[in-house]
């Protein structure tokens, strides 16, 4: 109802509740937990960060020579390997698993090829043992204790250290034998690791350290069809094997046989 005033105008009056003065939002209190939040996260979260970026966009140069530099400070056989293996993955291999009939002893197939047998051959040769002419020399006298693959009826030196079932038991003949765990912390750096694949084949690798310095995070330099990668992954598949090797002081020769096929009886690794 308008209200009688004077002139021309007159007052409306407003009928209902008293209009209520909006509130100045605090945007403080918010800002304040999100950042603390933040800072949470990114304390605990940064080592899982920097290891899943490492693995999504490969290891850089300075993780590599940090690594590599850390290990070879060390007089640790396995340290040694793991050195070794680190800088293999550097190298441009091309995933190749074709019969190649090679040179016996100290045979290889072409350098830019290989499977991920290869890689732990060429890793031990670099450090003077000479898994094809071991292998060789162990399945020729126990024939009948290695696994019968491909109906082999002889020793073959231009395939039997390629095949990983071979290693597999070689590794359980010669080396130290250790539980097939899942936990980090019993594995260290030049253990060799067999795996069943997903696809019913065995695969083998060697475990490394990784690139953040990160401890119990072991990692794995292997072949699995992309090239040697240096990458996580020893817990992605089935682990069948698990042993550590040195040939020091074992019961099988342990370096490269000389021209005249001769094997020295001790190693220097």
């Amino acid at each position: 109802m308008a209200r009688k005033g004077s002139g021309f105008y007159s007052t409306i009056e407003y009928i209902g509740p008293r209009p209520q003065k909006p509130k100045r939002p605090n945007i403080f209190g918010g800002w304040v937990i999100l950042v603390i939040a933040g800072g949470i996260a990114f304390w605990f979260g940064k080592p899982l960060v920097q290891s899943l970026q490492a693995a999504q966009n490969g290891t850089t140069q300075e993780d590599t020579n940090s690594v590599i530099a850390r290990l070879s400070e060390s007089s640790s056989p396995g340290d040694r390997l793991a050195e070794v293996a680190i800088s293999h993955s550097r190298e441009s291999v091309s995933f190749d698993a074709s019969y190649y009939k090679i040179d016996f002893p100290g045979g290889d197939v072409p350098a830019n090829k290989g499977r991920a047998e290869d890689v732990v051959v060429r890793c031990y040769r670099r450090l003077g043992v000479d898994l094809q002419a071991l292998v060789n020399q162990d399945i020729s006298a126990n024939f009948q204790d290695y696994p019968p693959l491909f109906a082999a009826t002889a020793p073959d030196p231009n395939i039997d250290h390629r095949r990983a079932a071979n290693l597999h038991r070689f590794f359980s003949r010669h080396g130290e034998k250790l539980e097939n765990t899942r936990n980090p912390a019993d594995y260290r750096p030049g253990d060799v690791v067999v795996w069943s694949l997903a696809n019913g084949k065995t695969h083998i690798g060697i475990v490394v350290p990784n690139p953040t310095g990160k401890q119990n995070d072991p990692w794995i330099v292997h072949n699995n069809g992309a090239g040697v990668k240096w990458e996580s992954g020893l817990f992605d598949s089935t682990i069948t094997g698990h042993f550590r090797y040195s040939p020091k002081n074992r019961d099988t020769a342990s370096v490269l046989p000389q021209k005249d096929g001769d094997v020295p009886e001790t190693g220097s690794f």
